[in-house]
C-alpha cells in the first residue's frame, strides 16, 4: 500500500475538535474566544457583515441609481408687492413673463411663472391685473380679481400631463396616471374611502 492510497482514507476519520479539556488538549483555558469582550460570553452572535464597530463596506460605498430630483418644478416666484412696488407695473394692465423680464422681476422663460399673494407692506391691493401665468396661488386670485382683475393659470408641464384645469373650481386630475389600487374601484369605479362614485 502506498502513501497516497491510504492518505484519503485516514483523512475520512479527522475527529472533532473538542475545546474546554483542560490545557494540554491545545483548546483548553479561554477555549479558542480569546480575553474578555462579548466575543468570549454565552449567548454572543454577530450581526451579518457586522465589522466591529467601523462603519460597514455597504455603507461607505457612494450611491447609486434612481432620484426624483431631476423631476422637480423649479418656478420664478413673483409676488404681487413686487408687481405693484414696481414703478413700470404700479398702473396694473397686463402681467406675463415677458413684461416681467423686461421689468427686470424674472431673468427668462426658461421656467414657469408662480404669482403669490405677498402684498408685502401694502395693506389692501386696489390695482387691476390680467395675470397670465403658470400658476397663481389662492391668496394671489383673490387679490386681483377683488381689485377687478383677471387670472389665466396655464399650467405646469405636470398639470397638462395629469388633466388638471387650474382655472376652474374642479382641480381634479382627470387622466389618471396610474391604475387605481382598490379593487371596488377598479369594479364599481367608485372610492372606497368616501363612498363616493367617480365621475
Amino acid at each position: 500500500m502506498m502513501i497516497h492510497e491510504i492518505t484519503p482514507i485516514v483523512g475520512k476519520y479527522k475527529a472533532r475538535k473538542r475545546v474546554g479539556r483542560g490545557r494540554g488538549s491545545g483548546v483548553g483555558k479561554t477555549s479558542g474566544r480569546g480575553h474578555k469582550g462579548a466575543g468570549s460570553r454565552a449567548g454572543y452572535s454577530a450581526r451579518h457583515a457586522f465589522e466591529g464597530g467601523q462603519t460597514p463596506y455597504f455603507r461607505r460605498m457612494s450611491k447609486r441609481g434612481f432620484t426624483n430630483s431631476r423631476f422637480t418644478v423649479d418656478y420664478w416666484i413673483v409676488n404681487l408687492g413686487d408687481i405693484v412696488g414696481h414703478p413700470d407695473l404700479a398702473g396694473g394692465g397686463a402681467i406675463n413673463a415677458e413684461r416681467l423680464i423686461e421689468a427686470g422681476l424674472i431673468r427668462d422663460t426658461k421656467r414657469p411663472l408662480k404669482i403669490l399673494g405677498d402684498l408685502g407692506e401694502a395693506k389692501e391691493f386696489s390695482v387691476k391685473l390680467d395675470v397670465v401665468a403658470e400658476r397663481v396661488s389662492d391668496p394671489a386670485r383673490k387679490h386681483i380679481e377683488g381689485a377687478g382683475g383677471t387670472v389665466k393659470e396655464l399650467g405646469s408641464r405636470r398639470d397638462l400631463v395629469r388633466g388638471i384645469d387650474r382655472n376652474s373650481d374642479d382641480r381634479s386630475p382627470k387622466n389618471l396616471t396610474k391604475k387605481p389600487k382598490n379593487r371596488a374601484a377598479k369594479q364599481f369605479g367608485t372610492d372606497a374611502k368616501k363612498g363616493k362614485k367617480k365621475d
